[in-house]
């Protein structure tokens, strides 16, 4: 095993292979960028309070603090270890498996190909063409996903789920009160998505036609349904809409007690793309926060 600290602003270039990536930092911002060119590379290029541990172990590569370990991540709320930061970027081969903790601190995963899990006590995730499967787990972090072709699973407390273009065919989440969008458009086999809140929105959009058993249910919330082969019903305050949508080879299944729901529908693929803001990525060259991710190192690892 190798071990360096890290107390300043540092480059580091790995020459043995990594396939798997264990990040956990707190505050600051943290970028991991899939890469099909060089060894795997690492940017710290600030660092605020203790320094950060980075030990190459067989194929896993981990840069972390010391006290905070992975195991028992999301109940870490030691506010003495809050007085720290730090900005990494990290340059990784695509295919690399990544474990991804952050505690008030920024992230962002781009290019990957493999199991990307992310644990957030808050702060939030940006994920950016990914396409292995994705769990994520926040207490109030909100998470972004762009052109995901994995499936993915999120849970949360209070953060928010916005799904952009979204060809993956699975989408499983629940949350007490984050708000819910997922935008989708399934490249191969039946659409499958179950979403859960208490009170938060959820808003989802599929294409015409789409396959797929719907129901919906809110117990005291609004509903919008943009499908005629849908049926909207309910009594006292509870609304459903429920029905088949083609040939109803996929699920779609949304529950919320308070929260409203609307199914929209996508518009043919000519048409301009559904616009929810900016969701402009970075390229597999440079790290999303604009630092170098493939930059000239300073220091290499044999």
């Amino acid at each position: 095993m190798s071990e360096w600290s890290v107390a300043e602003p540092s480059k580091l270039a790995f020459d043995e292979p990594v396939t798997e990536l264990h990040v956990r930092i707190v505050n600051g911002t943290v970028n991991v960028v899939g890469t099909d060119q060089g060894p795997a590379r690492l940017e710290v290029s600030e660092i605020d309070g203790p320094p950060l541990v980075v030990t190459q172990q067989g194929g896993t590569l981990t840069v972390a603090y010391d006290d905070l370990p992975w195991k028992g991540f999301l109940r870490w709320l030691d506010r003495k270890g809050w007085r720290r930061g730090a900005v990494v970027s990290l340059a990784v081969p695509a295919h690399t498996r990544v474990e991804l903790g952050v505690v008030g601190a920024a992230a962002t995963v781009s290019g990957i190909d493999g199991r990307t899990e992310v644990r957030g006590v808050s702060g939030d995730t940006t994920l950016v063409r990914l396409t292995g499967p994705v769990r994520a787990e926040t207490v109030s972090g909100s998470l972004e996903a762009q052109a995901l072709s994995g499936d993915l699973r999120f849970q949360s407390v209070s953060g928010d789920l916005t799904v952009v273009e979204g060809t993956g065919s699975s989408v499983r989440a629940d949350s007490v009160s984050g708000a819910m969008i997922v935008d989708l458009d399934p490249a191969d086999g039946p659409t499958d998505v179950a979403l859960t809140s208490v009170s938060g929105e959820i808003a989802i959009r599929l294409p015409h036609p789409a396959d797929a058993e719907v129901e919906a249910n809110t117990a005291s919330g609004t509903v919008t349904n943009a499908f005629e082969d849908l049926r909207v019903g309910g009594q006292w305050g509870a609304k459903r809409i429920t029905g088949r949508l083609g040939t109803g080879s996929g699920r779609l299944k949304a529950t919320t007690v308070s929260g409203s729901i609307a199914l929209l529908r996508r518009p043919p693929a000519e048409d301009d793309p559904w616009d929810l803001g900016d969701h402009s990525a970075s390229g597999p060259g440079e790290g999303p926060s604009g630092a170098p991710a493939d930059g000239t190192t300073d220091k290499k690892v044999l």
